[in-house]
Parts: structure tokens; sequence; C-alpha cells
């Protein structure tokens, strides 16, 4: 009987409890109330769920837990989600707070059984950067095949279940929005066993993965933005709850807003700070920023150095209307903003992809008309598309149609498009919101069907035979009257034409991974989350999110390279990696030295180094001590105008990468010659013997002297 208990079985006594809840009229009642169901439910030997499967992959933990013993004695609570959910990362802080309530030493253990929506969700070392990214610090089970949630017959995402100490099943909610009932429900359990001394003290084993991400400039970049007037790249830091705004030519790190920290508070640069930022919007001096965990519209401006608010109350909103002034209308996950026109002057509206009520809304910076509707006033925030249910549903009346967590703008204002594009991330489909109408269409991805949000897939097509998983970004380059994808569950990047609705890869492999090609097709990226174009739709930006990285991809030459942010220039917070050493040490005599054959390259553009080193089996780099990099030019020190470039290495599990931007005039003649020196000192994992190697690669250039933009990458590999 134990096996075959689902919820089911207490799907009629639960619902009885709600009943009672609804007319009790104080908290003293509601508590008996759960208390004596509690009771009740206890003395059932009948709802003892299945353990976990054995041999099923454990994140946070030195070893898998079982019910039956490291979890015996607990009040469990299990929450079945999967990490594109957007209801599912609604819960993430009532369940933060959860537990900071209540300790393992208290009795009460949080356990993530993570059941996969995607089949790139299935995939271990992606659950474990969702872990990461949103700061999940309790034990998560990947359960592939969703064997738990099948066995207890769960129906959707989220779904929290309540354990006893046995086990045994107590309660179920689904959905979000239920904290002051799961704090009810929870805090009656743990007063039943503890009066009854069936919990457990015992610590679990507990390893959280947070404690081993390397440090480095970017943490799971979300969304990046391009403004090629004063040529500066904004880039949604989101793991580091920061903005930054770096030099588009240059990589130069020109401001550093919020972080590393998340907060909600408006000020200087220093002050500000920011929740998992998204989408960034750039024009001028002035920044927009979809502070999605903290529910608002932020803007940056660069002249000021200040942040303020423009739409949203700090807390998530479930108005799906909208029409108040921003900063007292309650909104929900913004994902992505862009700007556009509607009624009014160029740029009066920021048109943004609110994820967590499945709409699209308008942020009226001036006054304006949304079309077939009435006028607004300048601060205004309001629905413009969207019932708000979560559908693939397209229409000609904007308020009919539906989204399924829109993620992604990209504006194209200009007829014969005149049209919003939209990564409609949950029903894997690219879809089209015209500006003058309000119309919703499909272009490429998902079904006809608007109710199947499991559409998805990796096919190169047209139109709905054309198949994405979980797109999150679009890029619209009005030059070539073409749309770029990042198909980020794909790990692609892919291009669509409008015109014929065709959609074909465009960069990637398929697989996650991180390489720069050496062309389009063999270069890889790992769940890219953003993607802007620039100098004339001849450069994408790619925000490739789990590598903690900004490719860009030159449409000219078909390569791939690194956009290296140099960090030695910050407005406010320390910026984290340390500059290197102030002068390269002297190689020793041992140490490798490889030729490399030359390289063309044009004057002007950036020349990036990706070193991978892989160090003896059985060994790690010595803790503090100066392991590191240097770039030098000997005998064309005009190269790098005279100077040695040096960096810290701290991980090796990552490439080094050394970026160098070459000047836009040959200061010489024949082939100059770059060299890369790495100097690295590790020890045997039983910390008794250490030592320090060292090796050097030189690379003739073959320089054209006509500039270029764009980047030429060359990547390296060595074993020590």
């Amino acid at each position: 009987m134990a096996s075959r208990c689902s919820l089911s079985a207490i799907f009629t006594v639960q619902s009885e409890l709600d009943c009672a809840l609804e007319e009790a009229t104080t908290q003293q009642e509601r508590e008996e109330l759960v208390f004596e169901y509690v009771k009740r439910l206890d003395a059932r030997d009948d709802l003892k769920i299945p353990d976990f499967q054995t041999g099923l992959e454990w994140l946070n933990t030195e070893a898998p837990l079982s019910l039956n013993e490291e979890l015996a004695g607990k009040v469990v609570l299990l929450d079945f989600f999967t990490y594109c959910c957007i209801n599912c990362m609604h819960i993430l802080p009532d369940l933060h707070r959860f537990e900071k309530k209540h300790s393992v030493k208290d009795g009460l253990v949080v356990v993530g059984v993570h059941s996969a929506k995607f089949p790139n969700e299935k995939v271990i070392d992606n659950i474990r950067s969702a872990v990461l990214r949103y700061d999940i610090c309790h034990p998560v089970v990947n359960d592939g095949e969703a064997l738990l949630w099948h066995q207890l017959e769960v129906s959707c995402w989220p779904t929290l279940v309540l354990l006893g100490p046995r086990g045994n099943l107590l309660f179920s909610v689904v959905g979000e929005g239920h904290a002051d009932k799961l704090a009810l429900f929870a805090g009656a359990a743990l007063r039943y066993y503890r009066e009854r001394g069936q919990l457990k003290e015992h610590e679990l084993g507990i390893k959280l993965l947070r404690d081993s991400l390397p440090a480095g400039v970017l943490s799971f970049p979300g969304k990046v933005a391009v403004d090629d007037v004063s040529k500066r790249l904004v880039v949604a830091d989101t793991g580091h709850h920061r903005v930054l705004v770096a030099s588009s030519s240059t990589g130069q790190l020109l401001h550093i807003i919020g972080g590393p920290d998340s907060g909600r508070k408006d000020g200087t640069f220093s002050e500000a700070s920011f929740n998992s930022p998204q989408g960034v919007a750039v024009k001028g001096d002035l920044v927009y920023v979809a502070d999605t965990e903290n529910h608002l519209i932020r803007k940056i401006d660069l002249l000021e150095k200040s942040v303020s608010t423009l739409a949203g109350v700090g807390t998530q909103g479930t108005d799906k209307e909208g029409g108040a002034p921003g900063p007292k209308q309650p909104i929900s996950s913004p994902w992505d903003v862009t700007l556009g026109t509607a009624g009014g002057p160029e740029d009066n509206v920021l048109w943004i992809a609110m994820a967590g009520t499945h709409q699209i809304w308008a942020l009226f910076l001036a006054d304006g008309k949304l079309p077939k509707g009435s006028e607004s006033k300048a601060g205004t925030c309001v629905r413009w598309a969207g019932s708000g249910s979560e559908e693939n549903r397209n229409n000609s009346y904007p308020h009919r149609a539906a989204f399924a967590q829109p993620s992604g703008l990209a504006v194209a204002p200009h007829e014969p498009w005149s049209c919003l594009f939209v990564a409609d991330s949950e029903s894997s489909s690219v879809r089209t919101l015209a500006l003058k109408d309000g119309a919703v269409k499909a272009l490429v991805g998902g079904e006809r069907d608007p109710m199947n949000l499991f559409a998805f897939g990796d096919v190169d097509g047209k139109g709905v035979d054309a198949k994405l998983q979980h797109p999150l970004g679009v890029a619209w380059t009005p030059e070539q009257s073409l749309l770029y994808v990042a198909d980020s569950y794909n790990h692609k990047i892919k291009v669509v034409d409008p015109k014929t609705k065709e959609c074909s890869t465009l960069a990637g492999t398929g697989e996650a991974g991180n390489s720069l090609g050496p062309d389009f097709t063999q270069s890889c990226f790992n769940e890219p989350g953003g993607i802007c174009a620039s100098g004339g739709g001849r450069l994408l930006y790619v925000a490739d999110t789990n590598n903690h990285q900004i490719k860009v991809l030159d449409l000219a030459s078909n390569t791939v390279s690194l956009f290296a942010i140099s960090v030695d220039l910050p407005d406010s917070a320390p910026s984290g990696p340390g500059s290197g050493p102030t002068q390269a040490p002297k190689l020793p005599k041992s140490a490798a030295r490889i030729e490399l054959p030359p390289v063309s390259v044009s004057a002007g553009q950036t020349l990036t180094f990706s070193l991978t080193l892989t160090l003896p089996e059985g060994t790690k780099l010595t803790e503090g001590a100066p392991s590191c990099w240097a770039l030098s030019a000997e005998g064309d020190q005009w190269l790098l105008g005279g100077a040695v470039v040096t960096g810290d290495i701290v991980d090796v599990s990552q490439p080094v990468v050394v970026p160098a931007r070459l000047p836009e005039s040959n200061g010489g003649g024949g082939e100059p010659v770059l060299t890369l020196s790495v100097w690295l000192y590790y020890c045997a994992q039983s910390g008794k013997t250490c030592t320090m190697k060292a090796a050097a690669f030189t690379q003739p250039l073959r320089i054209d002297g006509a500039p270029a933009e764009g980047g030429v990458a060359v990547s390296l590999a060595h074993k020590f």
C-alpha cells in the first residue's frame, strides 16, 4: 500500500481542512485545526511515500539522502520544480525565509526534487548552474525521469509536499502564493512531532555549491545591450546583482552599478542595489533595467551617476491590468525591456516582457497612446498584450492573446515589419506583436495548439515546423532584416528571416560547452540568455550565461571571440579578481616554449587567446601562490603600448582568457610577435609536494593595415 501512496490519498481530508480554515476567525483556531489534522493523519499507516530511487544525482549534499535514513526524524518539505519555470522561481524567496526560520537542527529539511520539463533540464551540470544562479541552499535531487513525480501523481510545477518524520504524507499545495499556509502547516507539524519526541536534531551532510564557485568578472550574465553612438555595452551581471557598462570598442569598464550582494535601494552608484537584474536597454546616458527579482523597473543615469525606480513596488504583483503611475503599480518578474514608440515622440515607451504574468506591458516615459488604446500620461505602467493565462495563443486582439513566460524583446519599428519580436520561452517560440494594432502572431517554433507548451526541439525549418527549446533572447538587424535568437536550451544562436519564416542555426553545436570555434558551427555556448546587434548588423554580442562570459560573433569573418572586460577602472565596489603582478616573473629554463603558426588579423581588431591548462592528475593549484599570466611583445612593444599586460590565475577549470586589442595603425614591419607566458604553482592533493611550472606561447601576427572591427580568437591548450 505504501508504495502506491499518492497525493490523492489526502485530497479529501485536506479539502475538508481548507474549508474549516476559511471559516476560522482567529489564528489560534487555525493552528489548533491544523494540529488536530496532523494528529489524525499521523495515526494512519497508509501514507508513507516511496523513498528516493537509488543512483540519483544530488546537489548541495555530501552524499545522497534517504527518507528512511538521513531524513528520518525530520519534517521534510519536497519542492517539485523545474528550473525554467517562473512560478517555481517565485516561491524560492518563500523557501529562503522558511529555511531561515526553521533550521535542519530544528527538525525541518527542504529538498528540491527537480523534475524536468525540457530535455536540457535533465542534465546535472545545467541543474547545477541553476542552483547556483538562484542561490538555492537546500539539497536538490535530479529526478530526471520524474519517478517520484509520477508515483505521487504530481500534476504541475511547483508542487510542495510536506512529510512527517516517517516519510508520511501530511499536506500538499500547488502553485505560488502559499507562504502563510505553508508556515501554518509546517509550524503545526513541528509542534506535534516535537511534543511526541519524534524529531531528531542531527545535522545533514550539506555541501553548498556556491562555496566552490570561482571568482570572476561576470556571474551568470543574463542580458546585454549596446549603444553604437556612445560605443557603450551594458551587461546585466545577474549573479553579481549589478549592471556593468563597458566600452564596446576596448572592453574598458566604465561603470559598476550595484552588487555584489542583492538589495533594493536607489541612490548613487555606490549606494544602489539590484536583485538578479535581467533585461537592459540603453540610449545615450540612460540605461533602463528589468530588476527581475525586485519586481521593479529601474533607470540608471550615467551622467548623474544615480539609480531611480520607475515602476514596481518592490514585491511581486498579481495585477494583470495595470494603469497606475509606475512607482505605485505592482509588477511581476520583468525579464526584458526595450525602447519603442507609441503615439508620441520617439522612444516614449519602454516595452516590458512581464514573465511573471505572461504578458507584455508598457511603461510610458512620455505621454503617448497604445494602439487602439486611450491616451496615457508619462509614468503610466499598463498591460499591452496578453490575457495573463500561460498559453501560446495568437489573436488579433492583444488582450485576448496569451504568452508563456515572455523573456526577450526586440523592436522592428519600420514597415513592412512594424512589430515587437517576443521570445516566448515556455512555448519555445518566437511571436510578433504588431505595433499598429497589437495583433499577436506566430513566427517560428511552438505549435498551433495554444495549450501545448511542450512543442520544443532543435529543428531548422519554416514557421511551426522549426523547433526551439526555451529561447530567452532576440535581436533585430534592420540593415539585413534578420532576427537573431538566443535558443538557450539548445545552446545555439539561430537566425530567422521574418519574410519567409525560415529559421536556421547560425552558431553552436547543440551541446553545452565553451569553445570559440574556429568557426560558428564549431563554437559552443551554455544556455545563452541575451543577445544584441551592433555595427550595422555585423556584430552580435551574446550573454553566454552559464559560461559567465560575453561572446562576440563577427558575421563578416564567421568568427567568435570573447569580449574581455578590463576591470582596472571601477566606479564603485571592488571588482573582485586581482589585476595580477605589476611585472612578469622571469621564465625558468625548464619552461615549455611553444611556437604557434602565424595568424592573420587587422589593425584595430581584438586578438583573444583562450588557453586551457591541465594540471597533472592528483594535483591542485596552490592557494595563495602567485600563479599568473603575462602578455608581452619584446621588440614589438608598440603592439601593447609599451606595457606588459598581466593577470592572476585562480582557477584552471575554465580557460584563461587574454584579450589584446591591436593598435589601429601598424607601428612596425614584418611579422610582429606576441608572447603569452604562464606560471602555475600547484601541489599534490595530499599537500606534501608542491612545484612551479611555466610555459610560453609565441604568436606571430600578419597584420592587415586596413582597420577592422570585431576580433580573432586563438584557442590554446597545454598539459603540465
